[in-house]
């Protein structure tokens, strides 16, 4: 029974509390009560402090966007992480578009330029991809979640403080008008009201007193953990400083790799043989590659380069001529023979081989080559 009357009596005091707030704030709104205004130092903090969070969420949920474009993959990535399990890895855009282009490759031919060189492409494209993961992980982990951790949980922490300010501002500016109420009243009463209009007073003066000191105290508690907005500011310089370094990474990784797939396109002929059987003509270094453009020509400035009449000839006839190789070829089984760009082999037709091909020999290794890599030696 006494508990159940002490929890009627609390309700009561916290719905006569909300009751005079409510009263206090309209009464605010309306003009017609006055409002304890926060000293300048706090609401620069307050100000300072809402600034940060407005700018924080906006920086990380672009920087979401940007690792990752897709709405709904962040959808469930946001939901996985709110049921605190670990999201299912998924293939991203590079490495499915790596995955096409090889198995591209593989239809039309390895042993074809067109067919070894979306191989190559295709295999960038996948580095690139697991590169683009790595910088995912890295800025999620040294960059969003902080920013995360200081939206949901510091910033909380800050705004149920000032909620808290707010209401003890409410409470003093309430005994305040209470006791200028009372005040006024106190001058207009007869003589024989007066005793009890100063007991009024005495307890509204005890009431002001009180929430004066309450509202300093939350004034304090809250301007402590404003100040720690500098701090915030400073860790959050290093979480970029963090991830600035991980796309530095990720850019320089792709820069690297695009550099060496260039090197290994510059070494492929400029048209491709097809499938078909039809006449191709001989290959020719890319004009476009900066790589290995000026040094290709000078190699090959004393060679004679093939031509498709030429190599028909040479199919034809029984004998073995010596080739000098144009670009790299990695073979693409046991049948046929890797070729380095420079070095001269042996090559012979053999009765019935592919018109594309030839037999080349090196020392005691032999295999199929791509006529397209030769260039005949006089």
């Amino acid at each position: 029974m006494n508990i159940m009357d002490f929890n009627v009596k609390k309700l009561a005091a916290d719905a006569g509390t909300f009751l005079s707030r409510a009263v206090q704030f309209t009464e605010e709104k309306l003009g017609q009560a006055e409002k304890t205004e926060l000293d300048a130092h706090l609401e620069n903090l307050l100000s300072k402090a809402e600034c940060t969070k407005i700018w924080t969420e906006k920086i990380m949920k672009q920087t979401e966007v940007l690792l990752q474009p897709n709405p709904n993959a962040r959808i469930e990535e946001f939901v996985y992480e709110k049921l605190d399990r670990k999201a299912p890895s998924r293939i991203n855009n590079p490495e499915l578009l790596g995955q096409y282009m090889i198995d591209a490759g593989t239809e039309f031919g390895p042993g074809t330029a067109y067919g070894n060189a979306l191989i190559k492409c295709g295999e960038t494209q996948k580095r690139i991809g697991t590169a683009d993961r790595e910088l995912i992980q890295t800025s999620a982990l040294n960059f969003l979640t902080p920013l995360r951790n200081f939206i949901e949980g510091d910033y909380k922490t800050i705004a149920k403080e000032r909620k808290l300010l707010q209401n003890k501002r409410l409470d003093l500016d309430a005994a305040k008008t209470r006791l200028k109420k009372a005040k006024a009243a106190e001058t207009r009463a007869s003589q024989l009201n007066s005793a009890r209009l100063e007991g009024d007073n005495v307890m509204s003066e005890q009431e002001l007193r009180i929430t004066q000191s309450e509202f300093d105290r939350q004034a304090e508690i809250t301007r402590l953990l404003l100040e720690g907005i500098s701090s915030t500011h400073a860790h959050h310089l290093r979480c970029l400083n963090d991830f600035v370094e991980a796309q530095m990474t990720y850019y320089a990784q792709c820069y690297q790799y695009m550099l060496d797939l260039q090197k290994q396109l510059g070494s492929f002929p400029s048209s491709y043989h097809s499938n078909n059987n039809q006449t191709s003509v001989a290959p020719v270094p890319s004009a476009s590659s900066n790589v290995v453009g000026s040094s290709a020509l000078t190699s090959t400035s004393s060679l004679v380069i093939t031509s498709p009449s030429n190599l028909t000839d040479l199919k034809e006839c029984s004998g073995s001529r010596r080739a000098r190789v144009l670009y790299d070829y990695d073979a693409a089984n046991s049948a046929e023979l890797s070729l380095l760009a420079d070095e001269v082999i042996t090559v012979f037709s053999v009765v019935g081989m592919d018109s594309d091909w030839l037999m080349g020999e090196r020392g005691n290794q032999k295999g199929r080559v791509p006529i397209t890599y030769l260039e005949l030696l006089n």
